[in-house]
């Protein structure tokens, strides 16, 4: 393959999620030249610096290096928007954690900003990259299940836990829908398409909280849950399947996550879409018990990352990314309309669409085993 010059990055935020980040950047992806980490917690800064050896770098002097390309996002989701918003008025291609943005006219500025500056704008999550979701749209579109009729997922969770772990997730955009359903939602988007109206629930039960962890600080202090803690919906898609979602972290924390395709031939049964890997399950009309797809893509691991490189590579190859903005956008509107739609009592009709990305191909090697991008699929 002829060589393809590396693009240098700096990444912005090293709070928890980071670390996966650091790991895959510097090791897994040689497209990606990781030079230089930004927090405003400076400790967390220098220590990420020096275990990953990168240069310490204000967001000011990564936005003024002209030698720096791309900018990978990791920041809370209630600054998104003015993160990402400067970075693209200096003129670097964004890739940031989900969501887009916490609200959706500042996603849909985000987004009319990066095509006025000709600028590429991507968003995790990139798991429906991973070998599970490959898999089950080739299961999908091969017609192995027949015609596609309708969807279900669910996930459970305890957002009063969550609260006291990582804090971001009793704030605004860190709710059981806008922080993990869009794992779900991107999932369904990325096999069955675009979404046409929505209609459902949204509720923050119990919102008035008091810090329980004895070994913090705010221990016993009192605190309001902003975000929501139960989000129940039904969605329709513009080929004609209808789906519902049940998201709930009013519960316990040991997930059942639930991901189901019903077609007239068979059933699919998805795993946890907040992995890259797991099982997926096929049940065929006339048998009794699911059979497991064999897996026949790249990517099974924690590749938290994978669509940053993928995106550096869609620069370089002058195409589209495959975590595009328009899909992610799309799936910020599905969760809004639906919260929308539970205060206004009515459906909510999908304003935005997006154009299907081509799935990775398939056929080459497990990510332990392959040498570079172009042994797993990513190049193509």
């Amino acid at each position: 393959m002829k060589h393809i010059n590396t693009m240098k990055t700096a990444v912005i935020g090293c709070g928890a999620i980071s670390d996966i980040y650091f790991q895959n950047l510097t090791s897994m992806f040689s497209i990606l030249n990781v030079v230089a980490c930004c927090d405003l917690n400076a400790a967390l800064q220098q220590q990420t610096a020096e275990k990953y050896n990168l240069k310490q770098m204000s967001m000011a002097e990564i936005m003024e290096d002209k030698t720096i390309e791309m900018v990978i996002n990791l920041t809370p989701p209630g600054v998104h928007y003015s993160v990402i918003k400067s970075l693209l008025e200096s003129g670097k291609h964004v890739y940031t954690e989900k969501v887009l943005a916490v609200e959706l006219w500042q996603a849909k500025e985000l987004m009319e900003l990066a095509d006025s500056k000709n600028l590429y704008l991507g968003a995790a999550p990139d798991t429906f990259l991973g070998a599970a979701v490959q898999t089950s749209r080739f299961v999908v579109e091969s017609g192995m299940i027949g015609e596609v009729t309708s969807c279900y997922a669910a996930l459970n969770r305890d957002c009063g836990l969550l609260a006291e772990r990582f804090p971001y997730t009793a704030k605004t955009g860190g709710g059981i829908g806008m922080d993990v359903g869009i794992y779900y939602v991107t999932a369904l988007l990325s096999i069955l398409g675009p979404v046409t109206e929505a209609v459902g629930i949204c509720k923050t039960m119990d919102a008035q909280r008091t810090h329980y962890f004895t070994s913090k600080e705010n221990f016993g202090e009192a605190y309001t849950l902003e975000s929501e803690n139960l989000m129940t919906g039904t969605i329709s898609f513009a080929s004609g399947v209808v789906g519902t979602i049940h998201f709930n972290s009013n519960s316990i924390m040991n997930e059942r996550p639930q991901m189901v395709i019903y077609g007239t031939q068979g059933i699919l049964y998805m795993p946890d879409p907040n992995r890259f890997g797991g099982d997926v399950k096929v049940l065929l009309k006339g048998q009794t018990e699911p059979f497991v797809m064999p897996a026949n893509y790249a990517y099974s691991e924690n590749c938290r990352g994978l669509g940053a490189a993928e995106m550096a590579w869609s620069i370089r190859k002058d195409r589209a990314p495959r975590a595009c903005k328009e899909m992610a956008y799309h799936a910020l509107e599905v969760l809004s309309g639906i919260v929308e739609s539970s205060q206004t009592k009515a459906f909510y009709q999908m304003k935005s669409t997006f154009t299907k990305m081509p799935p990775l191909p398939q056929g080459y090697l497990d990510e332990r085993y392959y040498k570079s991008e172009a042994e797993a699929g990513l190049v193509y």
